[in-house]
């Protein structure tokens, strides 16, 4: 045991003195020391993609001090999970800009989304759809004036509306929307917005927009009337 406590006692020093005697062994030591820090930094990261690329430099430190101090194992072990490590951090990289793709192709999504929708005219005082109904078709407002009765919400022409009710549980509208003047409305079916949410990220983007907005503003409201 004596030995043994001896020993540790004195390793720290040699080892220090062998690494300062060789140039090669305190790069290596330094690439180790800097694999660590990378490896402590992606631990208290919490986004994906500064853990990839610090798990990538990890790798490069070690695989550094693997070939300079000649320890097979960790080169080994280094070069293998290298390779993993970058293609998942480009993977990342590439994800990120398709999102951020679709984000800028949201402000778009009016123009090509009416390729895809049907004209109809409504007179003033028409209600397009009752609160309770079935929601089949999405609608786009083209020209004129609709207010959504319940909340006493007036659209805007370019909005698209009638969401909620396609994704929510029930199916069922929530609101009665109403023409105040001879409306112009772009109309599409729930069939067909499923397949464009499913294979265009940015009308999924633009859709998941409209829905947070609407509750915004739904909570908004509810908190005006307890206020009064």
């Amino acid at each position: 045991m004596g030995h043994l406590l001896d020993w540790l006692a004195a390793w720290p020093g040699a080892y220090l003195a062998e690494v300062l005697a060789s140039p090669s062994l305190i790069v290596a030591n330094l690439a180790a020391l800097a694999a660590f820090a990378c490896m402590l930094a992606g631990a208290l990261v919490r986004t994906m993609m500064p853990l990839r690329w610090l798990a990538v430099a990890s790798g490069c430190g070690l695989l550094l001090y693997g070939v300079l101090a000649h320890s097979p194992t960790t080169a080994i072990a280094a070069a293998i999970l290298l390779p993993v490590n970058v293609y998942r951090a480009v993977e990342v990289m590439r994800l990120t800009r398709r999102v951020k793709s679709a984000t800028a192709a949201a402000d778009l999504v009016s123009l090509w989304l009416k390729p895809h929708m049907k004209v109809r005219k409504f007179a003033a005082d028409r209600v397009l759809f009752r609160k309770g109904d079935e929601a089949q078709h999405l609608y786009m407002l083209v020209e004129g004036e609709l207010e959504l009765v319940e909340s006493g919400m007036r659209m805007e022409p370019g909005r698209i509306f009638g969401e909620i009710a396609l994704f929510s549980p029930s199916g069922l509208r929530t609101q009665t929307a109403c023409c105040r003047s001879a409306c112009t409305v772009l109309q599409i079916h729930e069939s067909t917005v499923m397949q464009l949410y499913y294979q265009h990220p940015s009308f999924g983007f633009h859709l998941i927009s409209l829905l947070a907005a609407r509750l915004s503003a739904d909570v908004e409201r509810a908190a005006g009337a307890l206020a009064k």
